[in-house]
């Protein structure tokens, strides 16, 4: 018997949506911090930022490792065991790319931060958001999937907006740095931003397989 056949008899367990939730508000309070790090950037606060950031990280990784555990001993789970790990996982990736944006940071120790990395985590903090939003419609899929969708088309737009960040700071870096060292710093810095927001809308696919199996 599969588990859409079980799920009709057998009640499933609700606490996958609030650790989901968890790693949101995480996502959200690392993307809070990196913004206040680019922003008020000097070496010295940038190790302060970076030791906060990876507090949240490491909750990140506490809270992912809870959701495989508890896929591993709950008999009925709301959606398909794969789709919940893929999904705590690219949350965690999102994290992951946050934190090593800020010890990337601490380590180049950059002559300065690029407005451009203002406006990036931003867009992350956006996107942090949006999946929050998303998260808390997962229990109500049957019922309303139009919100969900909605928030999943904002990350695929806020991932766009990201790109175009991304690309026009790499055209003006070469056109207007001249240190190369400082250019592989700063690029390498941005780069880890970029992908944040990447990983955040690959959260988005996910829900949508969530969706179109649930809905």
């Amino acid at each position: 018997m599969n588990n859409s056949f079980l799920s009709k008899f057998t009640p499933r367990e609700p606490k996958f949506f609030p650790l989901l939730r968890k790693m949101a508000d995480v996502m959200l309070t690392a993307s809070d911090l990196m913004i206040e790090c680019v922003q008020n950037y000097s070496h010295e606060s940038s190790i302060d930022y970076y030791k906060k950031i990876k507090e949240q990280e490491r909750e990140g990784d506490r809270l992912s490792n809870m959701i495989f555990d508890e896929l591993n001993t709950t008999f009925i789970t709301p959606f398909d065991r794969e789709d919940i790990n893929a999904l705590a996982g690219r949350l965690d990736d999102v994290i992951d790319h946050i934190n090593s944006c800020a010890k990337r940071i601490v380590l180049y120790n950059p002559k300065y931060m690029p407005k451009q990395s203002s406006d990036l985590a931003n867009l992350i903090r956006e996107s942090s958001i949006c999946i929050g939003k998303a998260v808390d419609e997962l229990d109500a899929l049957k019922k309303r999937p139009t919100n969900a969708k909605k928030y999943c088309s904002s990350l695929h737009d806020i991932e766009n907006k990201a790109d175009d960040v991304y690309e026009n700071f790499i055209i003006h870096l070469f056109e207007e740095e001249k240190d190369g060292i400082e250019i592989i710093k700063v690029k390498e810095i941005m780069y880890e931003l970029e992908k944040a927001t990447d990983s955040a809308e690959y959260v988005g696919k996910i829900i949508k397989t969530i969706i179109v199996k649930y809905a």
